[in-house]
């Protein structure tokens, strides 16, 4: 079972994009989810992370200018990224947090050019 993110693509500076991650209802049901990414020739890193009940976090990188959100009845987490800028350029992943090896899916690219 892999879980797999929607909505990349190429923005300029200062854009926004909604990424989507769709699963299986007990994916959803279970577990706290998160958003992750991985840029060129770094590790990947967790953007944010919301529980089953709605509590999120975001990292101190996105923190006012990314929403992580879900909704359960969809199966489906979201990312809202405003304000983006050139260092967000990166693969985003959507999984499990903490997340499962096994649901890793390929990602969507997010590129932020000018």
């Amino acid at each position: 079972v892999q879980l797999q993110a929607f909505g990349g693509g190429l923005v300029q500076p200062g854009g926004s994009l909604r990424l989507s991650c769709a699963g299986s209802g007990i994916i959803f049901r279970n577990n706290a989810m998160g958003w992750y990414r991985q840029a060129p020739g770094k590790e990947r890193e967790l953007v944010a992370r919301i529980s089953r009940s709605g509590i999120t976090n975001h990292a101190d990188s996105v923190k006012g200018r990314f929403t992580i959100s879900r909704d359960n009845a969809k199966n489906t987490v979201y990312l809202q990224m405003n304000s983006l800028n050139l260092d967000d350029t990166a693969v985003y992943y959507c999984n499990t947090h903490p997340p499962a090896f096994g649901y890793w899916g390929q990602g969507t690219q997010v590129t932020v050019s000018s």
